[in-house]
Order: C-alpha cells, then sequence, then structure tokens
C-alpha cells in the first residue's frame, strides 16, 4: 500500500495486530482483531484502542490524534496478512456508529485503485450486498482477497 502505515506485531495465527498511533495526543495503543463469527469463513473486523486498564479494544473513543490516514492505511495492511493466512475468508467490517462506518467508507473509497486490485469490496444497502461503489452509502462492508494474487 502506498500509504505510510505503522509497523505492526502480528500474533501467532494473524488473528490479532497491534500497533502504536502517535500524533497530537501521543501514543495510543491500537489493536485490530480479527474474530469467527457463526457463519464460516466470514470474519469480523474489531479495532479500536486498547483499554488501559483491561486491555481489550475500545471501539467507542475517538483519539483525534492527527494520524487517521496512517491509522486506516495500517488496518487495511493487517486484511493483507490476515487474508495471506485465511485466503477463503471474507471479512466484515461495520463501524460501532453510523459515523465510523461512513469514516471506513470514506477510507476504502480514498484508496479504491489499490483495495480492489486486491480484493473484491461488497458494501450493504438496503439488504443487498452490492459490489463498492464510492460515494454511495453503506451499512456494512464484506472483503475478499482476489484468488489470482
Amino acid at each position: 500500500m502506498a500509504l505510510e502505515q505503522y509497523k505492526v506485531t502480528t500474533s501467532e495465527h494473524a488473528m490479532t495486530f497491534d500497533f502504536t498511533s502517535i500524533g497530537k495526543q501521543g501514543e495510543i495503543p491500537k489493536r485490530v482483531h480479527y474474530s469467527e463469527t457463526n457463519i464460516p469463513n466470514i470474519y469480523n473486523l474489531g479495532f479500536g484502542d486498547v483499554h488501559p486498564l483491561h486491555g481489550d479494544i475500545d471501539d467507542t473513543v475517538i483519539s483525534n490524534n492527527g494520524d487517521s490516514q496512517k491509522v486506516l492505511a495500517t488496518v487495511a495492511a493487517t486484511a493483507v496478512t490476515f487474508t495471506e493466512y485465511y485466503p477463503n475468508g471474507w471479512i466484515y467490517i461495520i463501524g460501532t456508529t453510523p459515523v465510523r462506518t461512513r469514516l471506513y467508507r470514506i477510507g476504502i473509497a480514498n484508496n479504491l485503485d489499490f483495495i480492489t486490485e486486491h480484493f473484491l469490496v461488497l458494501g450493504l444497502t438496503n439488504g443487498q450486498w452490492l459490489v463498492f461503489e464510492a460515494n454511495q452509502d453503506y451499512e456494512a462492508f464484506l472483503v475478499q482477497r482476489k484468488k489470482n494474487l
């Protein structure tokens, strides 16, 4: 990916990725975690700050660290690694709020050329999964690595 990214540490089975956001609010630990759903080959992408007390992902906090493009590029890079381990997996992405889902849509749209070179991206709208198009509202996303890589 052409965008600058943070260095990540990866769990043994590429399900959890940790990195540190560095910006105007200081250093903020972040985590991306892929979890199995009750549907075979569908994995939920969880992402957020690492809570300082219990260590779980806090996906409700707004860090405002001034590095959102670098953070989103880092999260996207984890999808590349994850799908190397789980090539048949689909990644389900939804924000904790409509505003966050919109942020994810904008991030996908801003990097659409790179993303669609490597991934099939679907967006959920009105109960239907459609091929992602920029400037369309979506309720959630499904991403799968293209097989020809």
